[in-house]
């Protein structure tokens, strides 16, 4: 009895000696799921105690800075104010804090008019980025209508002739119907509207918008001009433009991003090869381009003229980060290639000099336009959208490795 008791001491010593290691071992070792989640946590966190800075004001929904470093907020005509709200969701969707999910529905609310702004294609931005992730995180009824509504709005907008979607009204004397690479973004809510409704004629109008994109957009590198402008009335090329790159032959990263990401999520709906295939080519162009830093953060320009003293573009970098995270999913042959690529991205934007430490912006090094002259080398609110979008989507691809 005596011995039973003394080997039954000696096995449990054993098995705590084994939960201790595996402890210690974790900590010391933190998974992959760990270090992603750990890094929403914290992120969550920080924009939990930025609300505290940030009062309420439907006209200053947060954008960037100005130059004198301080909080440049947007009413909600502006295309980036969707942004915001759906930065909050998103961390809501990480970390279920009421807290988020409050701030998120208060800094939803003065956006829901432009789901009747028939002038401007960025109706996705505005709309499926705030509603659009509000459905996927309370599934209220009300949000799914804003989406369809804001889906009729931009068919509103489709040419027939053109068989595309225009992007500005603006500008009438320089381009007659223009067309910029931007606007994939905003056919997702088109083909979510079609999942909702069961009506195809969202489907139709992205299906058709991104076929146009892949004919007209493209040069035989495979990197993309920024405008092409159409005749309305015969649906023919009249210009091929780079309005927010260095010259029209250049490849502005940041609408070589807005591709990459587009053309995959145009193959979630419809499966079409050719967009898939088209995904695959601004991939190997944007992660294999001699100047991409080894950082994989690029410059605004991957043609800029002063190389490397020219200007980074963080926004560009999560945008395709996010966006070679879900076509990692259609590619098992990439597959690796491609979270290998997206990781070294948001390594390097973990790492203090691409901080920012103005509230309520996570992202420092981003910019909106160097010909413009605005927005250079500031934090940008769609920065920050995508870094948490990739960051969840890369937490999800560790917990299957």
């Amino acid at each position: 009895m005596h011995f039973l008791r003394k080997k039954q001491y000696f096995l449990t010593g054993v098995l705590l000696l084994v939960l201790i290691t595996g402890c210690l071992n974790s900590k010391n070792k933190p998974t992959k799921i760990n270090k992603y989640s750990q890094r929403l946590d914290q992120i969550a966190l920080k924009a939990t105690n930025n609300l505290k800075l940030i009062p309420f004001d439907s006209l200053k929904i947060p954008r960037s800075i100005d130059k004198k470093g301080q909080l440049k907020g947007t009413p909600s005509q502006s295309w980036t104010s969707g942004f915001f709200p759906g930065t909050l969701w998103q961390l809501y969707l990480h970390s279920s804090s009421e807290v988020l999910k409050q701030a998120a529905i208060q800094w939803n609310a003065p956006i829901e008019k432009e789901k009747l702004n028939t002038s401007d294609h960025d109706i996705g931005f505005k709309i499926y980025c705030s509603f659009g992730n509000g459905w996927q995180a309370t599934h209220l009824p009300n949000y799914k209508d804003i989406c369809v509504i804001a889906a009729r709005s931009l068919s509103q907008r489709y040419n027939p002739n053109v068989h595309a979607i225009k992007s500005w009204d603006h500008m009438s004397k320089r381009w007659k119907y223009p067309v910029i690479i931007d606007n994939m973004m905003n056919l997702e809510l088109l083909f979510e509207a079609t999942k909702f409704t069961r009506d195809s004629s969202f489907y139709y109008i992205a299906n058709q918008h991104a076929l146009t994109t892949l004919t007209n957009h493209f040069r035989k590198n495979n990197s993309s001009y920024h405008v092409i402008d159409y005749d309305p009335i015969t649906g023919d090329v009249l210009h091929k433009n780079t309005h927010q790159g260095f010259s029209d032959n250049s490849a502005w990263s940041r609408g070589q991003a807005w591709g990459l990401y587009g053309f995959t999520v145009a193959y979630r709906y419809t499966k079409n090869k050719d967009f898939l295939a088209q995904a695959q080519k601004i991939a190997t162009f944007f992660f294999t381009h001699p100047n991409l830093p080894d950082d994989f953060i690029p410059y605004w320009d991957f043609d800029a003229p002063n190389i490397p003293n020219e200007p980074r573009d963080v926004s560009a970098a999560t945008v395709a980060a996010s966006g070679l995270l879900e076509l990692a999913k259609y590619d098992p042959i990439n597959q690796k290639k491609y979270l290998n690529w997206a990781e070294t991205i948001l390594e390097s934007l973990n790492k203090p000099k691409y901080q920012s430490n103005i509230p309520p912006f996570i992202l420092n090094h981003s910019v909106g336009s160097i010909p413009g002259q605005f927005e250079v080398d500031v934090p940008i609110i769609y920065a920050d959208y995508y870094y948490i979008e990739a960051l969840r989507r890369m937490k999800n691809w560790s917990k299957l490795n």
